[in-house]
């Protein structure tokens, strides 16, 4: 298996606000602080799907532009806060011809997976170990 190298992201309020205003998802835990506290959480909590979006950005980077995302599927498992490291990893699993499939995770912090996903990418030209030319 290929792991593919990982990307890490520390989400801030000025990423968190850029986030609300691009995608329209203004849920209050995710720019007030008193009412995500309210819920339980002890800082704001980062989108399920900026997190999706980390996650394939790590497969593009991968990729380089050798290839293309044809797949993400993406599963949230547990909450990542402000200002906390956010880890996203993945590796290649199976190959076959210009395809592949990636098993991805994001991590918060502690090292807990906080997000599951799979991805399946198209390559420009067919491969034989899991990880397209340079």
């Amino acid at each position: 298996m290929t792991d593919i190298p990982p990307l890490t992201e520390t989400t801030t309020s000025r990423r968190l606000v850029e986030y609300a205003g691009a995608s329209g998802d203004f849920y209050e835990m995710h720019y007030d602080l008193g009412f995500a506290r309210s819920l339980g959480h002890p800082e704001l909590a980062v989108h399920g799907l900026l997190k999706a979006a980390y996650l394939g950005r790590l497969v593009t980077d991968w990729l380089g532009g050798r290839g293309r995302l044809a797949v993400l599927e993406v599963s949230y498992r547990g909450m990542d806060f402000r200002d906390r490291a956010h880890t996203c990893r993945g590796r290649v699993v199976s190959s076959a011809g210009n395809r592949a499939e990636l098993e991805l995770w994001g991590e918060d912090d502690t090292g807990r997976r906080t997000t599951l996903g799979r991805a399946e990418v198209i390559y420009d030209e067919v491969i034989d170990d899991g990880e397209p030319s340079r």
